[in-house]
């Protein structure tokens, strides 16, 4: 048995353990010169540092703020290829219409990904990792969905499972856009083939889908969800990012982890996330970098909902290699205060993803936690450009 007593705390941030839904998003605790007692990479005791018990190590801290590790409950970080004909297209006018018709868009990622191996997808996810590490992310979802056929599908998680021996990361099956043609039978694979391999390998938590006009309909999502939650797993939503179809509503009435996007979501659709369970995802990495409208986070939580906040990672619509720089966009693009954005970004993204073990400096939870480079919590959700941590923590290590 090890422990490690870390002293020299200014200020210990945290949000209770378990999901916070609405005003609960605002109550942290807040302990001045703290220490934190970590024993077998969990945490076993809290407080203040005239109080600490005895422990076989020592680590000052030099009067830092500490916070949670961040949890990015939405990410795409496997791809192959790259976006930036698309990107300079975009921004000079094109229709993206248009770049799809001419081989880009998110077809162009799903060819060229289709065409990697197992290896190769390890190797350019791996930095995108890193980046997403050294800006706070101690757990990170990565969805594969950018294989389209099956066997590509499986080669993106099992780059996954190959990335969770560096990295704590949580494999999502993401069925993501349909063929051209024979949708049908596709959707009928997705239920009885590619979810049954995927459960049996153990190479996904959950599933997501992708329900919206040009994607896959509520019914089609429906029948997703039962083939998935049939085998176990967990599901998933992305959700009203263009339009609001009827999926947010589905979603909660099947018991989903989360739904994702909502930069469409009205009334009805907040309505029902705030009575639900189910947790709301937002990105503003898709807002600063396609123009969209943000998702009503203010609303949100003002409805009673429980809110998380993730990067949506990806080669297309949020290149943000930055958890931390998720929470200062949530409070300038999505209205959340900044105890309410670091709630989202942790214990509460933690929810999204069905963990309970962490996302809080609590006793029992993982001793996951960060070292500000100065004194005071709120240069994370203030800094821009910059990175405002000075280490990492994973399990009670520094990595």
């Amino acid at each position: 048995m090890t422990d490690t007593l870390f002293t020299g705390i200014a200020q210990l941030v945290t949000p209770p353990p378990g999901p916070r839904r609405g005003a609960a998003m605002r109550e942290l605790t807040v302990i001045e010169n703290a220490a934190l007692l970590v024993r077998d990479g969990l945490i076993a005791w809290v407080g203040s540092e005239n109080e600490a018990p005895t422990a076989s190590a020592k680590h000052g801290l030099g009067s830092v703020a500490v916070v949670p590790g961040l949890i990015d409950p939405h990410t795409h970080a496997v791809w192959a290829g790259d976006r930036l004909g698309d990107f300079e297209a975009r921004v000079a006018g094109v229709p993206y219409e248009t770049i799809l018709a001419t081989g880009g868009g998110i077809r162009s990622s799903i060819a060229a990904t289709a065409a990697a191996t197992v290896e190769e997808l390890v190797a350019l996810t791996r930095p995108r990792l890193e980046a997403l590490h050294r800006s706070g992310a101690t757990t990170v979802e990565v969805k594969s969905g950018y294989g389209l056929d099956f066997a590509a599908e499986l080669r993106m998680l099992r780059a996954v499972r190959e990335l969770g021996r560096e990295f704590a990361v949580i494999p999502t099956l993401l069925i993501h856009v349909p063929p051209t043609e024979g949708r049908e039978a596709y959707v009928r694979g997705v239920c009885e083939t590619l979810i049954p391999e995927a459960a049996a390998e153990g190479l996904a938590t959950a599933v997501d889908v992708f329900c919206e006009t040009e994607s896959f309909s509520v019914e089609e999502t429906r029948k997703i969800f039962e083939a998935a939650q049939a085998h176990g797993l967990k599901v998933k939503l992305h959700a009203d990012q263009f339009h609001a179809i009827g999926g947010t509503e589905l979603a909660c009435r099947m018991g989903a982890l989360s739904v994702d996007h909502l930069e469409a979501s009205g009334g009805a659709q907040i309505a029902a996330l705030a009575a639900s369970k189910t947790v709301a995802t937002i990105l503003p990495g898709v807002t600063l970098h396609l123009g969209l409208p943000a998702a009503p986070g203010r609303a949100l939580i003002d409805a009673g909902a429980a809110v998380a906040l993730g990067t949506d990672l990806n080669p297309g619509s949020s290149p943000l290699f930055s958890a931390q720089l998720a929470v200062a966009l949530a409070v300038r693009l999505n209205g959340l205060t900044p105890a309410e954005a670091l709630t989202a970004a942790t214990v509460n993204a933690a929810a999204a993803l069905g963990l309970t073990d962490r996302g809080s400096l609590s006793v029992g939870q993982r001793a996951d936690f960060l070292a500000l480079n100065g004194p005071d919590w709120r240069d994370l959700p203030y800094t821009l450009g910059a990175n405002p941590l000075r280490d990492v923590f994973v399990e009670g290590v520094k990595r």
